[in-house]
């Protein structure tokens, strides 16, 4: 490959999308907006967007660069001096650069002068030597992983602890993009109506082997048109697995504690066959309303839902009301990273005994809701042994009247005997736990 050759234009376009990135939600948004206000089409367009999403997936180890070099942390600095900096260590640390690619980066700050400040313009320029010059000190396994792969230091050596040499196949597997996942809505439609819909329509698609009714769309495409007429749901297969593991049957009372979007409610409405009563629950206004919405379309006629705190539940429904309590608790979601690449940045381990605490009050609360008899599914789609089998593990010791049920497939066992775990790099879908307790009558 020839060296990279970027114009000003090309730059500046580059600049204001990173920038808007942080204001705007997804940032594909940001993207956009940027680039139509320069004017950036065509081939132009495929090469900056690769750029720009580099900038993204990378994000905190570009900001540690410009730590090293800066002295303080970027967030701290002027919000077109970051986004400046941030592409120009992209471009010159990450690529390989031409002359005039070069020179047009030293024009960066008279850009930055009329945009914000001519000091920002300044102390760009007189940095930007340094960052061209910029050789990283790689002098551990974790650091070498962290640039291999893009993920920060303490998540790379808990990984390892975990996984020991496998570790490395899993940040492999983080770093691939998962193809689109949909479950068919039996309530409205079947396997082959909907494949049928596919090959019509030249799509590449592969049944799941572990879930009957999940299809992996191979090709981009779009299944909006199946959304829309609730013939399927976007879902992972893991996530489904959840359902079937939990396997509520017609005419019993569930209830789902962190239910939004609603593709495990919507999942147990049709293992019910629409008999009996789900109450979902989710502290979210705008997901409560894309809940509603999903149902709708998918034809559960069952499904009530509150927009509450699930630790409030018990209150708002009484104790021993439910055959069957779903809890896919709120977590880190590092298992859905090759979903959501810009998360890994945001994983802090200091946040983890935080959500571990909601955790534990979320499965007292299930607890209380659950009939003598009754069963609970406890999932998260995190892989920290701390929010997954600590919890269950505390959780055990706190109730003589727990039994854990035994889970043995589609995935492999958890570090719990009983629980199970799928993993990215084993079985090519998103990182899940689960463990099921049941409450001895």
């Amino acid at each position: 490959m020839g060296k990279l050759k970027l114009s000003d234009r090309q730059l500046y376009a580059l600049i204001e999308a990173v920038k808007l990135g942080e204001e705007v939600k997804p940032s594909q948004g940001a993207k956009r907006k940027a680039f139509a206000k320069y004017k950036i089409d065509g081939w132009e367009n495929s090469k900056l967007t690769g750029i720009f999403y580099s900038v993204q997936r990378r994000l905190g180890l570009i900001d540690e660069v410009i730590e090293e070099l800066v002295g303080v942390s970027p967030l701290i600095l002027d919000p077109w001096l970051r986004a400046a900096l941030r592409v120009a260590v992209e471009v010159a640390v990450f690529r390989d650069p031409n002359g005039k690619t070069i020179q047009h980066l030293k024009g960066i700050a008279q850009f930055l002068s009329k945009r914000t400040h001519p000091y920002a313009g300044y102390y760009y320029y007189d940095l930007l030597p340094k960052i061209l010059e910029y050789v990283p000190v790689i002098d551990s396994e974790e650091k070498r992983l962290k640039w291999d792969y893009l993920f920060p230091e303490w998540f790379i050596a808990r990984m390892r602890a975990l996984l020991g040499e496998e570790a490395e196949e899993l940040l492999k597997a983080l770093n691939e993009t998962l193809p689109t996942s949909i479950r068919v809505n039996r309530l409205k439609a079947d396997v082959e109506k909907v494949e049928g819909y596919l090959r019509k329509k030249r799509v590449r698609f592969k049944r799941s082997e572990r879930v009957e009714t999940v299809i992996r769309i191979l090709d981009p495409f779009n299944p909006e048109w199946l959304f829309n007429k609730g013939w399927a749901i976007a879902q992972e297969e893991a996530a489904a697995v959840a359902s079937l593991v939990l396997s509520p049957e017609p005419g019993e009372t569930v209830v789902d504690l962190a239910a939004a979007p609603g593709g495990k409610t919507a999942h147990m409405a049709e293992l019910m066959n629409n008999e009996g009563k789900i109450y979902a629950f989710d502290v979210d206004k705008a997901r409560i309303k894309r809940m509603d919405e999903v149902l709708k379309r998918a034809d559960v006629e069952i499904a009530e839902t509150i927009k509450a705190d699930g630790r409030k539940a018990p209150e708002i429904l009484g104790e021993e009301v439910a055959d069957r309590v779903m809890l896919d608790a709120p977590c880190t979601s590092d298992g859905t990273i090759a979903k959501n690449p810009e998360l890994r940045w945001r994983l802090r381990e200091k946040n983890i005994s935080k959500v571990m605490a909601l955790q534990r009050e979320l499965m007292e609360s299930a607890w209380k809701l659950l009939k003598p008899n009754g069963r609970l599914l406890y999932s998260t789609c995190s892989m920290l042994p701390e929010e997954n089998e600590e919890v269950v593990k505390w959780f055990l010791g706190r109730h003589g009247d727990a039994k854990l049920i035994p889970l043995d497939g589609p995935y492999d066992p958890g570090f719990l005997k009983g629980t199970m775990r799928a993993w990215p790099h084993r079985h090519g879908t998103i990182g899940f736990f689960y463990a099921l307790i049941e409450k001895e009558g």
